[in-house]
């Protein structure tokens, strides 16, 4: 004896509202797994997002300087030091995180490829402005070297905001969003 189109609508809705029957969320559930992974605030928590925080300061000096002042030997040191820095926070980081979780593969390779890429901008301003290395190697003599001086020919103001408003929308934003759930998440101290 089976039961009719309405008969069978009532009781998958009263299944529905039960909630009773439905099952939990199961460790394996992809859903579930997706979001402990995109989600630190339930795994590495807010020690995590303020090292990526560093990191992206750590980023951002360099990339303002370049922006904005006169390439010199005090811009390329900065630039060094900073990716130098931020290769040292990246390792931490990933040390921490696999404390706390699993780091996969495709999780370390990420990391790889960001810990190069304040290389490759000092290694592409070194190649652009050769005269300022061979002065950083020579110990920057000059007093200028030294100083923190505004571009001869500076990027145009619109440029310059158009940047600023993807990198905060894109880098900033996100960022803090994470930090936010992770500070929000943090269990009550007792």
């Amino acid at each position: 004896m089976g039961l009719s189109a309405g008969s069978a609508f009532v009781v998958v809705r009263r299944w529905r509202r039960a909630g009773a029957q439905q099952p939990g969320p199961h460790p394996t559930d992809v859903e579930a797994t997706a979001r402990r992974f995109l989600l630190l605030e339930r795994t590495s928590g807010a020690k995590e997002s303020g090292v990526h925080a560093l990191m992206m300061t750590e980023t951002g000096v360099p990339v303002v300087m370049g922006l904005l002042a006169r390439v010199n030997p005090l811009v390329l040191t900065t630039m060094g030091a900073a990716a130098i820095a931020h290769g040292a926070t990246a390792v931490y980081d990933v040390w921490l995180a696999t404390g706390e979780r699993e780091v996969r593969p495709i999780e370390q390779h990420i990391h790889s490829f960001l810990e190069v890429l304040p290389l490759t901008a000092l290694a592409f301003t070194a190649c652009l402005h050769p005269d300022q290395v061979r002065s950083t190697l020579r110990g920057g003599p000059r007093p200028q070297d030294w100083r923190l001086l505004p571009k001869e020919r500076p990027l145009p103001p619109a440029y310059l905001a158009g940047l600023a408003c993807v990198i905060g929308l894109g880098v900033v934003v996100p960022y803090a969003e994470e930090l936010r759930r992770c500070l929000r998440a943090r269990p009550a101290a007792a």
